[in-house]
């Protein structure tokens, strides 16, 4: 298994594709100016506490208070206990107008809000450090049991001889598998740097103040995302390849020579068509290889995801092709979880299949297939009714939430495209035709709502385009045309 990362960077956001064996897998997006906040710590207020929830509002900052359940809240005289059994009342621990520290866990997702706790934890490449804990664990992916032995000990000598930590609670992440001492002593050494910064701007800081934010997303992805199985990390930005180099070289220095600017001419994205990927990823019918396809569908409450064998006909018998249809359905759902950022309850209408012996080898591809994803996922077995239910831990925004928008026409039915993103992809699709043609300068042709983004919000970014390309670029409004309808044509 062979992998590649791509960066995408513009100043208006950052593109991720994660590349395996020539297939796109995930696709993390990040705009400037829309941020995301997990792992933000703040010095909130409380705003009103909800006993019959067992929860409370903190007041961050946001434009939405934060919720806090009270098992969230960390206690110094209570040992940690997922089960509500041993959780006091949320008025014994907080009050109103009470200043607490958080950390968000939990992007706000539609309308709900952030969701936040006070176990803080701050991660580096091999570590996550938790202050409040003196407990060190390992990842339940490192399996081996003598490596699992082997970090603990490594981590006992070195918090043993440190006497600047105030409590030495790790989790040793799945990078550290075969990780030398130096490595994680080096990761000791930034942890503890940056938890003295933190505690002091606590002490300092006045409610409703951010503390502390993570990483920019392409700082995020080397340090969660490279695996051994990563041959070659490109960044299309100059800029940002000089800012990623100097981080590498002090926190991450063995992925260095993993590292390359991509000076080409064409599109980054364009190298594995990752931008039809995209497009593919907005649809809810997939196809498949033999013909049948897979329907996916978002709503508040889930996401269902209907298996069909199509066009595809098989060549033996029913229950055959059914099996066969269900098999090929299970890797490309797999995938479709992952680069569609599916979250929360999920439920997978297989195709149905007499044979128990089938159900049984359709849930352990699938459980299979499921291994190489990094949001933590539980699965049932087949139910009576033919059914599948799972759950996919949920931090941020699915791909469609980020991108599109409501559409207003048919009251929340279906999505399009926002404005922002097709002005993104007018801004792509004139540099592409300015590599490949040589025109005197570009007439957009597009909605009303995009050409006033254009004219308004984004007329500096336009700025910097006509200057970047030394052409002009007009605007002109076609009513006809849908919100993600638009034409560039050569002046």
């Amino acid at each position: 298994m062979s992998e590649e990362i791509l960066i995408n960077v513009t100043p208006m956001e950052t593109r991720v594709a994660v590349v395996e064996n020539g297939v796109v897998q995930e696709l993390f997006v990040e705009r400037t100016a829309k941020r995301g906040l997990v792992g933000s710590i703040y010095k909130g207020k409380v705003a009103r506490v909800l006993p019959g929830m067992q929860a409370a509002f903190v007041e961050i900052g946001l434009e939405r208070a934060a919720f806090l359940h009270a098992r969230d809240i960390w206690q110094p005289d209570r040992p940690d206990d997922n089960g509500d059994h041993n959780t006091p009342s949320i008025s014994d621990l907080v009050v109103e107008g009470q200043p607490i520290v958080v950390q968000i866990t939990k992007d706000m997702i539609g309308s709900k809000g952030a969701r936040l706790t006070t176990h803080l934890s701050i991660p580096s490449r091999y570590l996550v450090y938790m202050p409040n804990t003196e407990h060190i664990g390992v990842s339940q992916r490192i399996e081996d049991f003598a490596e699992r032995d082997r970090l603990r000990s490594i981590m006992d000598r070195i918090t043993s001889e440190r006497d600047d930590i105030p409590k030495k609670g790790f989790i040793l992440r799945t990078a550290a598998e075969a990780a030398d001492e130096e490595s994680l002593r080096r990761d000791v050494d930034f942890l503890c740097r940056l938890w003295r910064v933190i505690s002091e701007r606590m002490l300092k800081s006045n409610p409703v103040t951010l503390i502390h934010r993570d990483l920019p997303l392409a700082m995020r992805t080397l340090r969660d995302e490279v695996r051994p199985e990563v041959e070659k990390i490109r960044i299309d930005s100059r800029e940002t390849h000089g800012k990623v180099i100097e981080f590498v070289r002090e926190y991450i220095p063995d992925i260095e020579p993993l590292i390359e600017h991509y000076p080409g001419e064409r599109p980054i994205f364009d190298l594995y068509s990752v931008e039809q990927e995209v497009q593919k990823a907005l649809a809810r019918q997939v196809q498949l290889k033999s013909g049948g396809h897979i329907v996916i569908d978002q709503t508040e409450a889930m996401a269902t995801i209907d298996v069909n064998t199509g066009a595809y006909v098989g060549h033996r018998n029913l229950e055959e092709t059914i099996f066969k249809t269900n098999l090929e359905a299970t890797q490309a759902i797999a995938r479709q979880l992952r680069l569609r950022n599916l979250g929360g309850i999920i439920i997978i209408d297989f195709i149905d299949m007499e044979d128990a012996e089938h159900k049984r080898q359709v849930l352990r591809i699938f459980e299979k297939a499921l291994e190489r994803d990094h949001a933590k996922t539980k699965i049932t077995q087949v139910s009576e009714l033919g059914l599948v239910e799972m759950t996919r831990k949920r931090t941020r925004e699915s791909l469609a939430r980020v991108l599109c928008e409501e559409c207003p026409t048919c009251s929340g039915r279906g999505i399009v495209k926002t404005p922002e993103t097709v002005c993104y992809e007018i801004f792509r699709e004139i540099l592409r035709q300015f590599r490949a043609y040589d025109a005197e300068g570009f007439l957009v042709i597009a909605s009303q709502a995009v050409v006033d983004r254009l004219l308004d919000e984004e007329s500096a970014n336009v700025s910097d385009l006509e200057l970047f390309i030394g052409k002009t670029i007009r605007f002109q409004v076609e009513a006809q045309y849908s919100q993600e309808q638009f034409d560039v044509v050569l002046m």
